[in-house]
């Protein structure tokens, strides 16, 4: 299965490339990706060229979905300024995962973005899910508010479920999404 292209009225999400692998190295330089994120430290350009052909191989065999958001701005030479996945875990449902660079964050671009991926996801026409998860490790503030204000609802602390950069473990928070929950956040103890 090939990555659709998704389009918002400020952004393009489309499969990452080859000539993405600069804009891929240079933002997880920023120490906030790799501290969320089990993404490898430092983080060189092999890592990124890996990543994307590792991300071309999972949307073939149907089993994740990577996209670099990008602005519209030139869709052409439009800088990479995040990405977003959906992968698969079981019958009809996918984890979501995002990061964004550090230099654009706070513009509302994520939310954006998450919309689009989500809504492909629950369409028919699109993967077709009834179930969407999101997980992050404990204390990843900016990523909770944002599932929140998605519409995903906190369902718990799984013990040592990631595992960190230095490959220790850490707790994890989960929350879901279903296909007949309305998009309006909803209250999450742990973001008071």
């Amino acid at each position: 299965m090939s990555i659709p292209t998704l389009r918002t009225a400020r952004l393009t999400l489309s499969a990452p490339i080859a000539a993405d692998v600069p804009a891929l190295t240079d933002a997880c330089q920023d120490p906030e990706i790799p501290r969320w994120t089990p993404l490898p430290s430092p983080y060189t350009s092999e890592h990124a060229a890996a990543f994307i052909d590792e991300a071309e191989a999972r949307a073939a065999a149907d089993t994740g979905f990577e996209w670099a958001i990008r602005t519209t701005t030139d869709e052409e030479t439009a800088p990479l300024v995040g990405m977003i996945s959906l992968t698969r875990r079981g019958p009809g449902a996918a984890e979501i995962g995002f990061w964004m660079r550090g230099d654009q964050r706070g513009n509302g671009y994520l939310t954006e973005a998450a919309r689009a991926v989500i809504d492909h996801g629950f369409e028919p026409t699109g993967l077709g899910l009834d179930r969407l998860e999101w997980n992050a490790a404990a204390g990843n503030i900016a990523s909770a508010r944002a599932a929140r204000a998605l519409g995903f609802r906190f369902e718990g602390v799984r013990r040592g479920a990631f595992i960190t950069t230095s490959g220790g473990r850490t707790d994890g928070w989960s929350a879901g999404r279903l296909f007949t929950d309305s998009p309006a956040p909803v209250a999450w103890d742990v973001l008071g």
